[in-house]
């Protein structure tokens, strides 16, 4: 069953969200760097072209965390991953067999007043709470397309230069 959207939400514009992306079945497909890196060139590519910014991503074996941020009025979250998820599931046939991803995906729109430095670092701790690693350096399929590794796992003070949310114009 594909997850419900919001009622009414256009999921159109600069608005932050914070996306779960599974794998087909839940399939341990996400520990080959080639194939991680394949994926993620779609998803940067796509979210290039469709104005995004992935501020953060995190691939557990089975799924894929994005913290995503729209650039411009018109970027739209629906085409975005979309997209990326077609792209990224024709890259991966040169690595496996099957579907690639589950229909649907799992999205949370941040609110103005959410912190997405502290959603940064939920997604980048994701591999330590889940045992993987004991520090997020460790992790090797993190990391983020407008922040440096280190200014996504090692400080705590850190704060990208990011659009600022209220009143902000919209590209």
């Amino acid at each position: 069953m594909r997850p419900r959207r919001l009622s009414g939400f256009t999921y159109l514009g600069c608005h932050r969200y914070f996306l779960t992306i599974c794998a087909f079945q839940r399939r341990r497909l996400f520990t080959s760097g080639d194939l991680v890196n394949d994926v993620w060139c779609e998803f940067v590519r796509t979210a290039e072209q469709q104005r995004f910014a992935v501020v953060a991503y995190c691939f557990m074996p089975d799924h894929l965390h994005v913290l995503a941020e729209g650039l411009a009025s018109s970027s739209d979250l629906k085409v975005f991953v979309n997209i990326a998820k077609q792209r990224a599931a024709h890259a991966a046939t040169r690595w496996i067999r099957g579907r690639l991803w589950q229909p649907g995906y799992f999205e949370s729109v941040l609110r103005d007043d959410e912190d997405v430095h502290d959603v940064a670092r939920y997604v980048a701790q994701n591999p330590v709470r889940a045992g993987l690693v004991r520090s997020a350096n460790e992790y090797p399929f993190l990391g983020s397309a407008v922040l440096s590794r280190d200014q996504l796992v090692e400080s705590t003070m850190w704060r990208p230069n990011l659009a600022p949310r209220k009143g902000a114009p919209c590209g």
